[in-house]
């Protein structure tokens, strides 16, 4: 009974140190390979083109920046994590333009992601990528902007990428169409129908037997009585 108890009770430690190391924050990785590196390291950076806007984050229905939305990428394109400096600059857009980078509106940001505090603060879990609010006065949603990034890489090498910010335009106002037509009326004596004609319209007209004035695209002889030879 007792090998059995010390049995038991060296395996319940092992596994808690086990357990105990796998959730301490600061225990230390696993060195990685020469595979390891070439297919998990960073390999690209992106700015993502539709997350990354103008944002009101203070919640004042007035916009504050650019929420800029970094995604770094390994060899298979997946998102990873990488550590490094990155500058922000914000020009005006030149559209049509072989370079659409216009006049620079703004000194350039500075972002960090050197530590642990950096990571948490900057990375989410949800879009898989940093988060970077630059704060910019002047920034205005109708006007498009072209926003650059530069990542400086702590183990060497640099990203760099761009993205044109389209600014909201309103839509335009449809043409107006054609005037409605009226009701439908139905003359008493005859039973035809009669169009009623916007106001302004003109239609040409012609003379019946009796001198009555009708509409020429109503047929009038097909629905004349015959004329008796006794009327004066």
């Amino acid at each position: 009974m007792t090998r059995v108890a010390v049995g038991f009770l060296g395996y319940f430690l092992t596994l808690g140190s086990l357990v105990g190391c796998a959730n301490d924050p600061l225990a230390r990785p696993t060195s990685r390979t020469p595979v390891d590196q070439l297919l998990f390291s960073p390999a690209s950076m992106r700015l993502h083109p539709v997350f990354t806007q103008v944002r009101d984050w203070t919640g004042d229905g007035k916009p504050d920046g650019i929420e800029a939305v970094v995604e770094i990428q390994d060899a298979f394109g997946d998102p990873t994590k990488a550590a490094g400096r990155l500058i922000f600059e914000l020009y005006e857009h030149r559209p049509q333009n072989p370079d659409p980078r216009g006049r620079r509106l703004e000194n350039p940001w500075e972002g960090r992601l050197d530590s642990m505090e950096d990571q948490r603060a900057r990375y989410n879990r949800v879009n898989r990528a940093y988060i970077f609010q630059l704060e910019f006065a002047d920034i205005k949603t109708s006007d498009s902007y072209v926003l650059t990034a530069s990542f400086e890489l702590s183990a060497g090498g640099r990203f760099f990428d761009r993205t044109i910010i389209q600014g909201q335009r309103d839509k335009p106002t449809p043409a107006p169409g054609p005037a409605p037509m009226g009701p439908a009326t139905t003359t008493p004596d005859s039973g035809k129908i009669i169009t009623t004609q916007p106001t302004g319209s003109t239609r040409s007209s012609s003379t019946n037997p009796n001198g009555n004035q009708e509409p020429s695209s109503v047929p009038t002889t097909s629905h004349m009585p015959p004329a008796r030879i006794d009327q004066p």
